[in-house]
């Protein structure tokens, strides 16, 4: 380890270990410091990953128990067995870790086991599992750390009582009532899995909608499916405090414009108010690379204020999504290596992965209405969709929404099954400067869910003929 390196990442998850992918592809002598001992982040190994692998088995265990009856399949003895749901879930992990890893070897990046901290200008301290530390040298330096689970004050998450997310994966037995904190895309996912799988699920949010950067037409809609499912919520309501100490844990509640203070009871309370930036402990301080007061890194085209460091993914702003990181980790390996590097950050789009699904991507008819920006609205509900109709799966709408000088669209929001990879047709349309029109002229096959962005498309010009 004592060769001086092209690039040092600090960190192992989405963005990092695709920085280092394309690195070693573009010829850089690279290596990529991760303490967690695997490889893939938050994301694929407390995040996204196994909370997918546990919505889906959720999902089918709730649909053989519910939906099966009614398309002729008949079971009887319907159980959940929830430590092999659990395994199912790891072993998915597992795959997917050692995978990342294998990528590392075939791109010829050299991994390293430990915790990163930049020690002086162009020097690495390693910090390994034995606590042994090793310096390496590098020409660049890129900090991919990510994020970590944000609290409230005075609550303590014990990952007993009071889980994050990351308790709420490992829950060794389904609690007879949850309360969710939070009513943003985690605390949802995760309220949505345990509720299916018997729990009695309330969410507490302190506004008075839930999932706010949502387009409010689509997050409407989205709040009504997930009460005909049967989540309760509590929304304008301030957390007091949560008290852990007995047999149920206590949650304290008043309305957020104030009034009667109510306590809530349940086994599990999960805190899911967002995530914060992790950047303790990476010595930024030693080299005076510059954060904002909430502990994010400040770039400038993934450049910080020092030369040859450089902050992707979480710990810097903007949108905390696994993709964000990994299209800023391929950039910056570009930019290091001399060539282009490029996100478009008017193009990311989100999902939440409950069922049905939501997506979006570019303005909301919220953010048009506030910039007093000329538009044109299409929508079309998964109601009048033929394979939609034939699926059971009719809940939903897709809305386009294009600007109305240009005739660009400018974004896309919808709800139904499946719409995290119908989202990709818009986000393809974008990057192309598409109008409505263009969607609308394009053959798309018959029957499938696909047809609905293609009547709404027509709706913007006013020529819906589906429905």
């Amino acid at each position: 380890m004592s060769q001086t390196y092209d690039l040092v990442i600090i960190g192992g998850g989405p963005g990092g270990y695709n920085c280092a992918i394309r690195a070693g592809q573009l010829g850089l002598k690279t290596a990529i410091v991760e303490k967690r001992g695997a490889l893939g982040g938050t994301c694929l190994n407390v995040g996204c990953i196994p909370s997918k692998a546990l919505l889906h088995a959720s999902e089918s265990f709730e649909a053989a128990r519910k939906d099966f009856a009614g398309m002729g399949i008949e079971l009887s003895g319907v159980n959940l067995n929830l430590p092999k749901m659990m395994a199912q879930k790891d072993d998915a992990v597992d795959g997917l870790t050692k995978g990342v890893e294998f990528l590392m070897k075939k791109n010829k990046v050299d991994y390293v086991k430990g915790a990163g901290r930049l020690s002086a200008a162009g020097t690495v301290d390693i910090t390994g599992p034995d606590g042994a530390v090793q310096q390496i040298s590098t020409k660049n330096v890129v900090i991919a750390t990510g994020s970590e689970v944000a609290s409230l004050p005075n609550v303590t998450i014990d990952e007993d009582k009071i889980v994050s997310s990351t308790g709420a994966l490992k829950l060794s037995a389904v609690p007879k009532r949850m309360i969710v904190i939070g009513g943003g895309y985690i605390g949802l996912e995760m309220g949505s899995v345990w509720r299916r799988l018997g729990a009695e699920v309330t969410v507490v949010e302190y506004l008075d909608r839930i999932t706010p950067t949502m387009d409010s037409e689509i997050a409407s809609v989205f709040l009504r499916a997930l009460k005909k499912q049967g989540l309760k919520f509590e929304l304008g309501m301030k957390v007091v405090g949560v008290d852990g100490a007995g047999k149920v844990a206590k949650v304290e509640v008043e309305p957020a414009a104030g009034g009667d203070k109510r306590v809530l009871e349940a086994e599990i309370v999960l805190v899911s108010i967002g995530r914060r930036p992790f950047t303790d402990g990476l010595g930024l301080e030693t080299l005076g690379v510059a954060t904002d007061k909430r502990g994010f890194i400040l770039t400038e085209h993934f450049q910080t204020n020092v030369p040859g460091v450089y902050a992707i993914g979480d710990c810097t702003l903007g949108p905390m999504l696994a993709h964000k990181a990994e299209e800023e980790g391929a950039a910056v390996a570009q930019i290091i290596a001399g060539k282009w590097g490029h996100v478009n950050y008017g193009i990311i789009p989100g999902v939440v992965y409950t069922n049905p699904e939501v997506a979006g991507v570019g303005k909301t008819e919220d953010d048009l209405k506030a910039e007093k920006r000329a538009y044109r609205v299409g929508k079309f509900p998964f109601m009048a969709n033929s394979r939609a109709r034939t699926n059971h799966e009719t809940e939903g709408l897709v809305k386009i929404l294009e600007d109305a000088e240009t005739h660009r669209i400018v974004g896309a929001h919808m709800i139904g099954v499946g719409v995290g990879e119908l989202i990709g047709e818009i986000c393809v349309a974008m990057e192309f400067g598409a109008s409505a029109e263009d969607i609308a002229r394009t053959c798309h096959a018959h029957p499938t869910m696909s047809e609905a962005i293609r009547e709404a498309a027509k709706g913007v010009d006013g020529w819906t003929m589906q429905a």
